[in-house]
């Protein structure tokens, strides 16, 4: 959350007096839903918020026709502190951000050893094809001509991290089809062990 109030705040500075829909056309734009966890349906309620808790002020609501009325924002003195701080923490404190892959692969031995590598590999796969597309993206006219310089090397540190974890993928599944045991020696004959088909030695059809 303190990501999308960040955004939010440091949109309508930039942008003001703006209205709730530029806000919200701006940050799908930038594909924030992807790599900031803006979901654009909590966009509006978030302008709400915010307005509420005195960062943001509304200045006038119009409506043209049938449209939906439109909310025209700008940020208050006390919105000003809270972008500061909040642009400030983020730049200066290392937050990881939680990965449904990760809790799923915490029960690696749940999964058939086959079945894990081949998942492995195939992530890899999505992550080369992601890194291609970005890089492709950067030697674009479009990136190049219309977007600020630092918009590249967020390209440049979204395909860096993909690479390494590629490269992880191909490692790791190497070790699950190597037969490798996931446990310590002194657990592996542990009896709550035999509930996971992971847990097994590799047959001779998992090894081709």
């Amino acid at each position: 959350m303190s990501a999308t109030r960040m955004m939010i705040l440091g949109l309508v500075r930039w942008m003001q007096p703006v209205h709730g829909y530029d806000v919200r056309r701006e940050l799908l734009s930038w594909n924030a839903d992807k790599w900031a966890n803006v979901q654009p349906g909590s966009i509006y309620h978030a302008l709400r918020k915010l307005t509420e808790e005195g960062l943001l002020r509304a200045v006038a609501t119009e409506q043209v026709g049938a449209r939906p009325a439109r909310t025209t924002y700008e940020v208050t003195p006390k919105g000003e502190d809270e972008f500061e701080t909040l642009l400030r923490g983020l730049w200066w404190n290392l937050s990881e951000p939680p990965d449904p892959f990760v809790a799923a692969f915490s029960f690696l031995p749940a999964m058939p050893r086959a079945e894990a590598a081949a998942a492995l590999r195939n992530r890899a796969n999505l992550l080369r094809a992601g890194i291609e597309s970005m890089r492709a993206s950067l030697e674009s006219d479009w990136v190049r001509t219309t977007k600020p310089v630092h918009v590249g090397w967020m390209f440049e540190l979204w395909s860096a991290r993909a690479e390494a974890e590629l490269a992880w993928c191909e490692r790791i599944a190497g070790r699950i089809e190597s037969g490798v045991s996931y446990l310590p020696v002194e657990l592996t004959d542990a009896e709550a062990w035999s509930r996971f088909p992971g847990g097994a030695e590799p047959t001779a059809s998992d090894a081709e």
